[in-house]
């Protein structure tokens, strides 16, 4: 299948932008079917921070951990029914 560069319409910002022969190819590849409807920038945007989705800061929150008893942060709420680690502890279980 040949693929060609297509000029698509950010539904963000109503910028052009271009959908590459590479990119239509990729897409093919792992099956989307829907073409993109956002440009780069609005595509970063919307999945929050930089490139990949996972570059803007996150909300760290305050625990104690279960092995040393000292005061950790970490990316999620704890619920209390797992056991929480600071990152030397956790290091030391992930080793076991």
């Amino acid at each position: 299948m040949s693929f060609v560069d297509k000029t698509l319409t950010c539904r963000d910002c109503g910028s052009s932008f271009v959908f590459t022969a590479g990119e239509q190819e990729f897409f093919a590849q792992k099956g989307f079917v829907n073409e993109p409807t956002r440009c780069p920038d609005c595509r970063t945007q919307h999945r929050g921070g930089t490139s990949g989705g996972r570059g803007g800061a996150r909300e760290m929150h305050t625990a104690t951990c279960a092995r040393c008893g000292a005061q950790t942060q970490v990316p999620f709420l704890p619920r209390g029914d797992r056991p929480v680690y600071c990152d030397a502890c956790f290091k030391r279980e992930r080793a076991r």
